[in-house]
This record gives C-alpha cells, sequence and structure tokens, in this order.
C-alpha cells in the first residue's frame, strides 16, 4: 500500500471544516446565503457543488427565499423618442435597484414571474425564460399561428406544486376573414417546459378577450385565472379558470354583494387570486375613482369569496398582476410609483401611510406592471435539447441599431461623470492651495487677519465636500441614469460657482493686501508681490 502525501484535493476537502458538519447544519448555512454567494459556491468543490444542485435543495431555497416586489415598464414612444423596455426590483426595505436587469432586454416585454423565472416575449418569434439571478436564458418558438406579439395579457407563465411543471399559456385570437379579430378566443395554446410542440386546448365556448385585456390575467398555485363576460350573472362578469395538471376549465362566479357598474380588475394579492373593484374616470378607464372594493377567493371549490378591503380616496391607478408586497400596495399617481401602507379596522381601510419609490417621467402614464419574484436557484439545463428551443436570429439587446441613440445619450452622461469626477478633484485641490498660500497672514498678527481669514472660510466654503466618485461599469437603469445626470449637472454649476467664488475671494485677498501694505508701508513676506502669478496659475478654467 502506498504511503505517499494525500491528494491535494483530497486534503483541502478533509480540511474544510463545513465538510465535517452534519447535512442538515450544512443545509442552514447555505440558506442562510444569497443566490449569488450560493452561485460561486459551487465552484469551490463537488460535494458543494452536488449539495446546492440538489432538486430538493434547489425547492427548499425556494421557499425560504426573499420577495422582491419586481416593477416593469414596456418600450415605448414618448414625445417620438424611444424608451426601452426595462425592469426595476424593489427589495424588502423598499429600496429601489439602479441596475438594469440583464436578463430584460430594451425590446422584451414581460408577462409572467414564477419562482425565480420571468417571461418574455418580443414582437419577433421569440419567447425568453430567464433566470433572474443566473442570468441563465431559454429562447423558445412562438406558437405558429401566432408570430407576433400583441399583449401580454394574452400570456401566462404558472408552475403547478403537484406536477413540477412549468407551462406557458396563450389566448389565440379568432380569426375573422382570415385575420385576428382580438374580440373573442375559442383556443389556448399550451407549452410545457422540456416539451416539443405547443398544443391547442379547445375551451368550453368562445370567450372574451377584450376582458382578458382590460381586467388581467394571474396564475395561483398552477391555475391560471381571467374574467369572461356572463351576461346571466349580476357582475356581467365570471372567473374562469384553467388547471394547468389537467387542463380542464372551470367558470367561478363572482361575488353575491353586486355593487353596480364598476370596472374589474383580476388581481394576485398575497398568492390568492382577487378581484379589484371601482369607479372610473369618463375619459380614462384606467384612471379609478371613489372607493377600491377587493374580494379573495378563498375556497376555489367552494367558490367561496370574502370582502377583504374597502379603500377610500384610493391611487388612481393599480398596476398588475400582482397588488400586493409584504403589506403594501404599489400604486401610481401621475409618474410617481409609491407603496402605500393600508391602516383601519375590519375591512374599512384609507391610505395613510405613503412611501414615494420614484419618479418615472417622461414615461407612458399607467403603463407599469407589478410582478412579485424572487431570486433562485432554479435551472433551466434539463429543457435545453428540445425542438422547439432555439437561438434568436437578429441582434438582441442594446447592441441593435435601434438603441444607438439611446447608447449615445448614456455615453454622454458617462463623459459627464469622468468630467465632473476629474474637476472636482481639481477645485479641491486649488482650494487647499489658496488656503494654505494665504494661511501666513492669518497666523500673523496682523490688523488684516480676521478679514483674511474671512475669506479664506469662503474658499472652504466652496470647496467639494465629498468629490464625486466614478461608478461600476454596469449600466444604471434609465430612472437611475436620469437622476444621475440631474445630480452631475448639479454638481458641474456648482463647481462654476465655487470657481467664480474662489477666483472673487482671491481678488478680494489681493485687494485687501495691497491696501494695507500701501497703508501701513509694511513687508508681508512677498504674498502681495506674487498674489497674481499664484492666481494665474492655480485657477482653473471654468468647466
Amino acid at each position: 500500500m502506498a504511503t505517499g502525501e494525500p491528494d491535494p484535493k483530497r486534503r483541502i476537502s478533509e480540511e474544510c471544516i463545513i465538510n465535517r458538519l452534519p447535512d442538515d447544519l450544512i443545509e442552514q448555512i447555505f440558506l442562510s446565503l444569497p443566490v449569488s454567494t450560493l452561485l460561486r459556491c459551487v465552484g469551490v468543490c463537488k460535494r458543494w457543488l452536488n449539495f446546492i444542485r440538489d432538486p430538493e435543495f434547489v425547492a427548499t431555497q425556494l421557499r425560504h427565499a426573499h420577495r422582491y416586489a419586481l416593477i416593469f415598464f414596456p418600450q415605448g414612444l414618448v414625445s417620438g423618442k424611444p424608451y426601452p423596455s426595462e425592469g426595476i426590483l424593489i427589495d424588502e426595505t423598499w429600496s429601489p435597484s439602479v441596475y438594469v436587469l440583464p436578463v430584460i432586454g430594451p425590446d422584451d416585454y414581460l408577462f409572467g414571474s414564477c419562482n425565480g423565472l420571468l417571461a418574455l416575449y418580443t414582437n419577433t418569434s421569440t419567447i425568453k425564460i430567464a433566470n433572474l439571478a443566473t442570468r441563465e436564458c431559454l429562447y423558445l418558438e412562438k406558437p405558429a399561428k401566432n408570430a407576433r406579439g400583441h399583449h401580454y395579457s394574452f400570456y401566462s407563465f404558472g408552475f403547478h406544486p403537484v406536477t413540477k411543471e412549468y407551462k406557458i399559456t396563450h389566448f389565440l385570437a379568432d380569426s375573422v376573414e382570415g385575420c385576428p379579430s382580438y374580440k373573442h378566443f375559442s383556443v389556448i395554446q399550451v407549452y410545457t417546459l422540456g416539451g416539443e410542440k405547443w398544443r391547442d386546448i379547445p375551451t368550453p365556448e368562445p370567450l372574451s378577450l377584450d376582458s382578458v385585456r382590460t381586467s388581467g390575467v394571474v396564475s395561483v398555485d398552477g391555475t391560471v385565472y381571467w374574467l369572461t363576460r356572463d351576461n346571466t350573472a349580476s357582475w356581467r362578469h365570471a372567473v374562469m379558470s384553467f388547471d394547468l395538471s389537467d387542463e380542464s376549465f372551470t367558470m367561478i362566479q363572482l361575488p353575491a354583494d353586486y355593487l353596480g357598474p364598476h370596472r374589474l380588475l383580476i388581481r394576485d394579492i398575497d398568492g390568492k387570486l382577487c378581484i379589484v373593484t371601482a369607479q372610473t374616470d369618463r375619459d380614462n378607464f384606467k384612471i379609478l375613482l371613489g372607493e377600491l372594493h377587493i374580494w379573495t377567493l378563498d375556497s376555489p371549490v367552494e367558490q367561496r369569496w370574502s370582502r377583504k378591503y374597502n379603500i377610500k380616496n384610493p391611487p388612481v391607478y393599480i398596476p398588475g398582476p400582482h397588488l400586493g408586497h409584504r403589506g403594501r400596495i404599489l400604486t401610481q399617481s401621475n409618474f410617481r410609483v409609491g407603496s402605500y401602507e393600508l391602516i383601519g379596522e375590519n375591512f374599512g381601510y384609507s391610505f395613510t401611510k405613503t412611501a414615494m419609490l420614484l419618479d418615472v417621467s417622461p414615461r407612458r402614464l399607467y403603463n407599469m406592471q407589478s410582478y412579485i419574484c424572487v431570486k433562485s436557484l432554479v435551472c433551466l439545463d434539463a429543457y435545453k435539447k428540445v425542438g422547439i428551443v432555439r437561438k434568436p436570429k437578429q441582434q438582441l439587446g442594446w447592441q441593435s441599431k435601434k438603441w444607438e441613440a439611446w447608447e449615445n445619450e448614456r455615453c454622454e452622461v458617462e463623459k459627464l461623470r469622468t468630467n465632473v469626477h476629474k474637476e472636482e478633484h481639481d477645485l479641491s485641490e486649488l482650494a487647499e492651495r489658496v488656503v494654505k498660500m494665504y494661511q501666513v497672514l492669518v497666523d500673523k498678527p496682523l490688523a488684516i487677519s480676521e478679514r483674511v481669514r474671512t475669506e479664506l472660510n469662503w474658499v472652504l466654503h466652496h470647496k467639494p465636500e465629498k468629490p464625486y466618485q466614478p461608478r461600476f461599469l454596469r449600466r444604471l437603469n434609465w430612472v437611475e441614469q436620469k437622476r444621475d445626470k440631474e445630480e452631475l449637472v448639479l454638481r458641474s454649476y456648482k463647481m462654476n460657482i465655487g470657481i467664480q467664488a474662489i477666483s472673487q475671494a482671491q481678488d478680494n485677498i489681493s485687494s485687501i493686501v495691497r491696501s494695507y501694505t500701501s497703508e501701513q508701508g509694511v513687508s508681508t513676506s512677498g504674498v502681495s508681490s506674487t498674489h497674481d502669478k499664484n492666481k494665474k496659475e492655480n485657477l482653473p478654467c471654468n468647466t
């Protein structure tokens, strides 16, 4: 038997303290780590790789993962200028992210979020499933009968907890004389992740596609819900459900207490299906007025509803499909997005505690979507070998020529940031040199010392407290870039004011020194004679 040195990898494994711990304790340690750290841990050793990639651990991590609100803005023209699609994460402290989400391209439309996977489509023939944390993407072909996208509510993405299958559904508009009418649909197209084709599932009867567009669609616990017209019901609407397990349809009647003609919205709140009703503005049906009423579906089998909230003075716009996050409701009023805490008793509530999150101008009003998402380890590798998976045929993302002007604007902001960073450091050094140069007049017991000290304090007042620092190379999202540019322009303006103030202070000190030497006929250690030269050498050009 050989008695040489042990293999280095084996020695490292044996010396690793964590590998001596029982599996349940290792699991608790790993569960306390963010996904970004776990993704680095898989490269430490084979045991960690197998542990972290184990399906049971992936499922456990998913149950313990923090929930984030994701605000999404689809691309569109504003005053003739294109604005890209972009998502902004809101973390558990209600702080908005400042960097772009790399899995969301400028031409993408988001239609679903499930178990850390985002479902997106483009106006071409591509659907993309992307892991928010790992940045892994799976590109799929759209249904052959619908090569182009039209509205995000016509798609849905969900996971059934029993079958463990991910499914995409698409409401296929009925054709009238060979063209989609977008009024009704009689077929739901279904694709199971890992399958080889889309399948057509006929609906029990033609259903209203208009209701889907105006009210929304949600996926809750493996079932897709949407509203359809039902003229026999008091609400003139009913809820249709589509079970992702057996692909069956069920009609669910709305609550018995009818409130008259209201706009109906279907939403997800705290993992439950809910119906939101409110009166709307006569000129814009997206703007809500009066009281907001929210019912939750407590039992789909028994079709039992309960009224959860009556909200007075609601905000004008409630995004969807996810309504609430951590006890708050996301809302939009004009260009300001905020979160509102509901305060009240029983089911009578009002919006009292408001936290404004961000200013989204000049985006299109009331075009925002909201989702709840997590950062997970769900892997897409198992689905990449089927025939429907494809590579995009055209250039995607920011490299597209369509977004060249947007990229140029971002480059201009980067140049401005670099210039401000350099010029603030230069201004800071200039202020220090000026103070040092004239400090001798303050330290001496001269009649002009107090007046010179006042001028030097004015110089220090305009010295940048904390010179602007360059950011990392990661791309800022458009909201943060706009805020960043406004701050940069303001700081540049303040620098110009500072340069002028320091120049004026030097002139004032020069006048003080010359007046004093002229009146007293005394020497000031050569400061007055060299003042003009020092000023010319030290003072930078205006930015």
